[in-house]
């Protein structure tokens, strides 16, 4: 929180049930995260922190599924460009692949400005 907002912060009280406030704040504890955060981004309909840090771990993981993906193109492009040849039945396996790539890597794109969209928020 920066010093502009812990300046203009307020203190709100309102009453709830014991039980009620031992299971938000056990739901804390297994998100890790506060209980101002849970109320505050709960009542402003706001993807909690950590979702968010799940989303970035979910990002994360397709950069690095593609990278392996990339790499497996380059290797097959290095063997195409030693041996100077590649067969027919070997071409259309390949561009198969490629153009499965292509269509993961459109949808990935679409769901990638989803999760921005929300993190925005």
């Amino acid at each position: 929180m920066n010093t502009e907002e812990s300046k203009s912060s307020e203190v709100i009280f309102f009453r709830i049930k014991k039980a009620r406030k031992e299971n938000w704040k056990k739901i804390c504890r297994e998100r890790n995260i506060s209980l101002t955060r849970l109320i505050v981004d709960s009542v402003e309909n706001r993807i909690m922190d950590d979702e968010r840090r799940k989303v970035i771990r979910f990002i994360e993981k397709q950069d690095n599924i593609f990278s392996k993906i990339e790499t497996n193109i380059n290797q097959v492009a290095k063997m195409v460009n030693g041996q100077k040849y590649i067969s027919e039945s070997q071409l259309e396996v390949f561009s198969r692949q490629l153009k499965e790539i292509e269509i993961l890597k459109a949808r990935q794109n679409r769901i990638f400005e989803n999760i921005y969209a929300l993190l925005s928020k």
